[in-house]
């Protein structure tokens, strides 16, 4: 199977055996990084950043230099994108360099730099999705499971870019993805992705947490506040009314009595006592530190899969 010369901006445009062949990709690479440590020399790999970011740049940027390739940082705001045609100068860059990793504010800007880009362009998340995420997710789960069909998969709080990546993400692999949140992102909103998810029959909704816990393999929680608006002195009054809203449908010790063997993932930073407690987060049930690492060895099957 060939990806050469996709891109990546939602898993919508993936289906069940590209996702598959990306995620063994990945475990191969993981058990023999050796085999992968030249497969990117001479490549180049532009990374566009408009949003903060700690997991998506270290794990892109260390995937090129363990695969021999290199990696260039452009921070939006120290560019010329800031003020001229995002086609344009996706067109430039892509001149330069092999692939173009985005992580952008809107969804529709980075498909307008996909348009004027004439290399893959990955989408290192936007409002709307969170592709690489989603597959280092199914990653870890297929570590600790050995597979993915016949298991329970619940998301807890907001939903949200992630949420969504998951939901395409599960649907498609056929976990039972079960969405407990008292409302959704109005960003994020995609009609059509949960129309296409609810075809499947894996996707369901429960609003009581307790019930959606039951008989779970999976309990998954987000920031119920998006990293660039949590410190914004104008989105206070909002902070306060989603965490008012959403403290009920937090991962904590008295949550996990419903259902103690649960395992917890959460896509990091986490605020933590806000969407997950410290005991969650720290318990022996969290698997939220391999789901980071696993970043790093699903960023290089994108890579690899997608330039080569």
């Amino acid at each position: 199977m060939s990806l050469k010369g996709r891109d990546l901006l939602t898993l919508k445009d993936y289906n069940k055996e590209e996702i598959e062949h990306i995620i063994n990709k990945a475990i191969e690479i993981k058990k023999n990084p050796k085999k992968f440590s030249n497969v990117m020399k001479g490549k180049s790999l532009a990374m566009i950043f408009q949003k903060t970011s700690t997991r998506t740049r270290v794990s892109f940027e260390v995937a090129m230099t363990q695969m021999g390739g290199h990696a260039i940082y452009l921070d939006w705001k120290t560019t010329q994108f800031i003020m001229a045609d995002i086609k344009d100068e996706a067109k430039c860059v892509s001149r330069y360099c092999d692939a173009i990793v985005a992580r952008m504010l809107k969804h529709a800007d980075l498909q307008e730099l996909a348009k004027g880009s004439e290399v893959p362009v990955i989408n290192g998340c936007c409002e709307k999705y969170h592709p690489c995420q989603a597959l280092a997710d199914l990653l870890t789960i297929k570590e600790k499971f050995g597979k993915w069909e016949n298991l329970k998969l619940v998301y807890m709080g907001i939903a949200n870019n992630v949420s969504n990546s998951l939901t395409v993400a599960c649907t498609k692999l056929g976990i039972k993805f079960v969405l407990c949140t008292p409302e959704r992102h109005p960003l994020s909103f995609d009609e059509e992705l949960i129309k296409e998810a609810e075809k499947t029959g894996f996707y369901f909704e429960e609003r009581d947490p307790k019930k959606a816990i039951k008989n779970a393999d999976i309990v998954y929680t987000d920031t119920w506040i998006d990293m660039e608006f949590f410190l914004d002195p104008k989105f206070q009054k909002e902070k306060e009314r989603r965490i008012k809203t959403f403290i009920p449908y937090q991962v904590n010790k008295e949550l996990l009595r419903y259902n103690p063997n649960v395992l917890i993932m959460h896509p990091l930073p986490a605020h933590r006592n806000l969407e997950v407690d410290d005991y969650a987060i720290d318990s022996k049930n969290s698997i939220v530190f391999d789901q980071a690492e696993n970043r790093l060895h699903v960023q290089k099957a994108v890579l690899v899969e997608l330039i080569r």
